[in-house]
Formats: C-alpha cells, sequence, structure tokens
C-alpha cells in the first residue's frame, strides 16, 4: 500500500509540474502574440505616416 501511495504522490508532482510548465507557456505564447501584434501596428503607423528618420 505504500509503494502504490508513494507512486501516486510522484505521478501527481509530475503531473503539477507538467501542467505548471504547459500554463505558463500558454500565457507567455499569449503575451508574445499581443506583443507582436503592437509591434506590427506600430511598423504600420510608422510606415504610413512617411517619417523616415
Amino acid at each position: 500500500m505504500n509503494i502504490l501511495f508513494i507512486i501516486i504522490i510522484v505521478i501527481a508532482i509530475v503531473l503539477a509540474i507538467v501542467g505548471g510548465l504547459f500554463e505558463a507557456v500558454n500565457f507567455l505564447l499569449w503575451v508574445g502574440i499581443v506583443l507582436a501584434v503592437l509591434a506590427l501596428i506600430a511598423w504600420l503607423l510608422r510606415s504610413l505616416s512617411g517619417n523616415k528618420n
């Protein structure tokens, strides 16, 4: 019974770590998409305004 309990704890810890990593990657992916869209909008505004500094 103790071995089964230890195996369940190890599996739970591994799943928690993997779930946390996927959650962090998903968050960073959304942040990257938002920053890319903002950079694209800024580039378009600079291109369309005609300012060539």
